[in-house]
């Protein structure tokens, strides 16, 4: 039973595969698959939960389920099971992977390329950017691209992670590492300072100021379940734990209002912390590394009229920023 699903999602699969290359249908093939289907397969698959696919697809659970359902009841077989973590696959569906990749493939590769030749102005573009950026930095430049082209709307994905954009996640990406995947153009837009900020009620109420070398006796805000900034002070020379963070939350827009409501020192770009009077720089300028800024799209995307224009808006006003809060250490693109 699982040898004829495995062979009856095959030919359904080479079949779409056709039918996404020349718009064609194979003669005498069964009928081509519903690539949403696949797609929630796959999702599920790298996720390994519903709860986790529904995120990255942006869909509800109920609809995810439905679907899954749905393709397990056109090739005949189950394709999961689940167990107390969320889904696992079952030997059948182990084996349907590399087939539905290829479909995934094929999908990517036609819909940047129809994309990609667009010139229409009008249409959706996809931005992925962290929160600190999104929340801070995006909005004033936003603003001025909508006000020259109203039709182009604007979607924003907030994440601090590296969304992938030859899966489509997002059409442009602000990062804080060189991508070095194939098919990927960045741009070098400069560094993003970073030191770290104190209310100046708390400093009132630890003497007035920082001495970083008694670090332990202060209060400092960081992440939970992230370990970069203990990476980062380790390699400051200050060897820290988990612990030494009295506040933690990999959320940054709550970190930095935990910050500026005075419960202790947070890391924060200074294009951030500048902003606020009541805030102080604390470190001494450089001791935290600056944070590279790179502007990235596919290259097939590139060539879309709508990509381009918000790729250069988006590369003129963080460059921009981060001209006017250089200290020196720019890198140049």
């Amino acid at each position: 039973m699982a040898q004829y699903a495995y062979l009856n999602l095959r030919y359904l699969i080479m079949n779409t595969y056709i039918a996404i290359a020349t718009s064609q249908t194979a003669p005498n093939a069964p009928s081509a698959l519903d690539w949403n289907l696949v797609r929630a397969f796959l999702a599920v698959v790298d996720a390994g939960s519903l709860s986790g696919a529904t995120r990255v697809l942006a869909t509800s659970q109920p609809t995810l389920s439905r679907q899954i359902a749905e393709l397990e009841r056109s090739i005949g077989v189950n394709l999961f099971e689940r167990i107390a973590r969320g889904l696992r696959l079952t030997a059948a569906g182990e084996t349907l992977v590399p087939a539905a990749r290829q479909m995934q493939v094929a999908a990517q590769v036609m819909s940047m390329k129809v994309l990609g030749q667009s010139q229409e102005l009008a249409g959706t573009v996809r931005i992925t950017a962290s929160e600190m950026t999104a929340t801070y930095q995006l909005p004033s430049i936003l603003l001025a691209l909508r006000r020259a082209h109203p039709e182009i709307q604007i979607e924003l994905l907030v994440s601090n992670r590296i969304e992938n954009l030859l899966e489509r996640h997002a059409d442009i990406a602000v990062r804080h590492m060189r991508p070095n995947q194939a098919g990927l153009i960045a741009k070098s837009l400069g560094v993003m300072a970073l030191n770290g900020y104190a209310h100046v009620d708390y400093l009132e109420r630890v003497g007035g100021s920082i001495d970083i070398r008694n670090a332990t006796q202060y209060d400092w805000i960081g992440y939970d379940t992230v370990d970069l900034l203990i990476k980062g002070f380790r390699a400051m020379g200050i060897t820290v734990e988990r612990d030494f963070f009295a506040i933690r939350c990999d959320n940054l827009i709550t970190d930095w209002h935990m910050t500026l409501a005075g419960l202790g020192i947070g890391i924060t770009a200074e294009i951030v912390g500048s902003q606020y009077p009541q805030m102080r720089a604390v470190l001494p300028p450089n001791m935290v590394p600056p944070l590279p800024v790179w502007l990235t799209a596919h290259r097939e995307l590139r060539q879309s009229a709508r990509i381009r224009v918000v790729f250069d808006a988006l590369a003129k006003g963080l460059e921009a920023v981060y001209k006017q809060h250089d200290r020196g250490g720019v890198e140049s693109n």
